[in-house]
């Protein structure tokens, strides 16, 4: 009880010697409050951040793996480019013996002219897509039908257009039941498929007109047929079984001999999104190196001010070891001192990280909607605080502890 009460009238003692002491301790302070501040706001920043990205790749796919034909630079003088790009039997070999593959794609897109009636829109982006398109891209048909597989098959002359073409080409009764014309062939709008908003960071921009045809088709009209193939994973958690099954069946299919590269090429979301991870983590690693400098700078600030202390209390502690002070209960009032101290320097550095959050989650068009400082940054900031309170308070208190009472009573 006795110990207790030693320590409730340290803390009320360091409290008064700091609000006594307003400006030394602020300034004594200021390297724990400039290092939590910082570590906080940072932390609080790169979650943000973070969210932002896991938002976007879950609305792009994090499961879609993308397929090209590529030239290696081994290989530049023994293939071409006409003979390396991937064609239909490409995805129908995949289609057939993947086995970590959910759903896939065949994709072709040509720079058309598109009109109806009056209205002429050129440079239009006419994309051949196959049925599974739609639930990869998680672009729903939203008036009309889907494009289907008699479609592809038959390489009829339908089509699905967005809100944006049907704006632009004025077309009649929302769309379904018109018809466009797409170079010079007549086409039959099918279904308005949903125009989905996407992120800058994955291409996206303002609104366009889209158009979407049978896939055989796009790939017949297209002067210099190519394919790319957009997949999509069953799981994420089997990133690199599937990429390895791939890769399997695209060399065998091809017949690549084995001391030959790949002539493909494919992409992972899943490998952007670990690449951004350890970007975070690289950026959060760096801040607490800046941080652990600028704590050491304060601790040694706290161990400072408390020889000075000491010094100024000499006669003090000699008049208590005089009367029978223990020298630990010496050793701990100094040192909880410096504990307090470093901790009121935490409490106010926490106190600027938040109004840095709060300041962060308010600029507009700003991705830091939720950045927050977490828990256990929180926990963090106070323990470390604490922690350089102990380590730069020990030597004082120890001084404080030791010290002779009959020279300390002499000591002017």
């Amino acid at each position: 009880m006795i110990f207790v009460r030693l320590i409730v009238q340290t803390v009320f003692f360091a409290v008064g010697q700091m609000l006594s002491n307003k400006v030394r301790a602020f300034l004594t302070t200021l390297g724990i409050i400039i290092g939590v501040w910082a570590i906080t706001s940072v932390i609080a920043a790169v979650g943000g951040l973070k969210n932002f990205v896991l938002d976007e790749f879950a609305k792009f796919g994090a499961t879609k793996v993308f397929i090209w034909g590529n030239v290696p630079d081994s290989l530049r003088d023994k293939v071409t480019w006409e003979e390396v790009r991937l064609s239909p039997a490409d995805g129908e070999a995949l289609r057939k013996h993947s086995e970590t593959l959910e759903r896939l794609t065949m994709q072709t897109s040509l720079g058309a002219t598109v009109s109806h009636g009056d209205k002429i829109k050129q440079g239009v982006r006419v994309t051949g897509i196959e049925p599974d398109w739609h639930e990869i891209e998680q672009r729903f048909v939203m008036h009309g039908r889907a494009l289907t597989q008699s479609d592809d098959e038959g390489e009829l002359q339908v089509c699905l257009v967005n809100e944006q073409a049907i704006e632009e080409l004025t077309l009649e009764k929302g769309g379904v039941g018109s018809y466009i014309f797409i170079n010079n062939r007549r086409f039959l709008v099918v279904g308005v498929v949903e125009t989905k908003e996407m992120s800058p960071m994955f291409g996206g921009g303002e609104a366009r007109t889209e158009v979407f045809i049978p896939f055989r088709l796009a790939y017949r009209l297209r002067d210099w047929p190519w394919v790319e193939i957009t997949a999509q994973m069953k799981s994420p958690d089997i990133a690199e079984d599937c990429k390895e099954e791939i890769r399997f069946i695209l060399r065998k299919h091809r017949q690549l001999p084995a001391d030959w590269e790949d002539t493909f090429e494919m992409f992972q979301m899943t490998q952007a999104l670990e690449n951004f991870r350890g970007m975070a983590a690289a950026m959060t690693a760096s801040a607490g190196v800046l941080v652990g400098i600028s704590l050491l700078v304060g601790g040694i600030g706290i161990m400072n001010i408390m020889l000075v202390s000491v010094s100024e209390r000499t006669r003090e502690i000699g008049l208590r070891k005089a009367v029978g002070a223990n020298p630990v209960v010496i050793l701990l009032q100094f040192l909880i001192e410096a504990v307090i101290l470093c901790i009121a320097g935490g409490v106010v550095g926490l106190i600027a990280g938040q109004a840095t959050t709060l300041a962060l989650r308010n600029i507009p068009d700003f991705p830091m909607e939720g950045a927050e400082i977490p828990v256990w940054a929180i926990l963090l900031a106070f323990f470390f605080s604490a922690g350089v309170g102990v380590v730069f308070g020990m030597w004082p208190a120890i001084k404080a502890a030791r010290l002779n009472p009959i020279e300390a009573l002499r000591h002017e």
